[in-house]
């Protein structure tokens, strides 16, 4: 049933603002009774009952089963009519987001600075030499699907894929991440802080560096004691702060990105100076860890 707010759906409104006849339609919803065995359920009368009906029955949300019709309302054996109410209003007033999606690979970063321990890895085999910060310029970095360093950043720039129309109204970062250690080690914090165009979102702790089981994609020739995979952490700047995973992370918020004044976005992830736990970073791609994707970026947009 389709209700527009005008005085042709009042009778469906009154009818559904009683307790007693909202539990009428749930009983009904489970199966067609009569007026005599509703009154036994609910404990109430048969002439209140039958009150309640006729304006159910009024507002054409039930019907009397046309092969029981009779003057007897002990026989009388009602049924819903309906399955579901839409009530439309004449201006919407939340416009659906549309929601903008982009992917990027590992080694696909705009620029780095790395400490040891650090290195690179595609499916096949290592990247470079283990250790040695020039392995990230090399042009195999493209192919990275597990890139890890114990101090520094990384920094990806991003097309911004924003239309003049839209305007921003969210921003999520997905990724699997975790802390980095020569080796590995479960326990192992490591605050991580995430930039966004320059504008420092947020720093969140990552609680290890594991390798307890063999990450789900994690390649076989990559050893065992070796970092595994990583936590699937969701990042997201709105309109009124920034968090990750439901935890707020900050006050920052999307338009403290300045979004619409770059035709690029700019994301980097890195361990600052001044942190308590360098702990370092390791960033699984699709070939490694536990998922079977990249660093996703997604904008979240309302359309002028």
């Amino acid at each position: 049933m389709q209700l527009y707010l005008n005085k042709n759906s009042l009778s469906v409104y009154k009818a559904l603002a009683s307790d007693t006849r909202l539990e009428i339609l749930n009983r009904l919803a489970e199966a067609p009774s009569t007026t005599s065995a509703l009154a036994k359920t609910l404990g109430l009368s048969k002439a209140i009952v039958s009150r309640h009906l006729n304006l159910l029955e009024e507002a054409k949300l039930i019907k009397l089963s046309r092969s029981h019709a009779s003057t007897d309302n002990r026989k009388k054996i009602y049924t819903l009519q309906v399955d579901n109410i839409n009530v439309t209003f004449p201006k919407k007033i939340y416009l659906p987001y549309k929601k903008k999606s982009y992917e990027v690979k590992l080694g696909y970063y705009s620029d780095f600075s790395v400490q040891p321990s650090c290195g690179m890895a595609s499916k096949h085999n290592y990247i470079g030499k283990i250790d040695d910060p020039r392995a990230f310029v090399l042009n195999e970095r493209v192919d990275a699907s597990l890139l890890w360093f114990c101090d520094g950043y990384i920094e990806y720039k991003i097309p911004n894929i924003i239309e003049n129309h839209q305007n921003p109204e969210a921003l999520e970062l997905s990724l699997e991440i975790a802390s980095e250690f020569p080796g590995s080690a479960n326990i192992w914090p490591s605050d991580i802080t995430f930039s966004i165009n320059h504008v420092p979102v947020g720093t969140w702790t990552s609680p290890g560096n594991y390798s307890d089981v063999r990450g789900v994609l994690t390649p076989a020739w990559w050893d065992d004691s070796h970092s595994q995979y990583g936590l699937l952490k969701h990042l997201r700047v709105t309109k009124i702060d920034t968090g990750i995973d439901g935890e707020k992370l900050s006050d920052v918020n999307i338009s403290d990105l300045q979004l619409s004044k770059s035709p690029f976005i700019t994301v980097r992830i890195g361990i600052n100076k001044d942190a308590k736990n360098k702990g370092g970073i390791t960033l699984f791609g699709e070939d490694y860890g536990n998922h079977a994707r990249n660093i996703i970026l997604t904008l979240f947009c309302s359309e002028s």
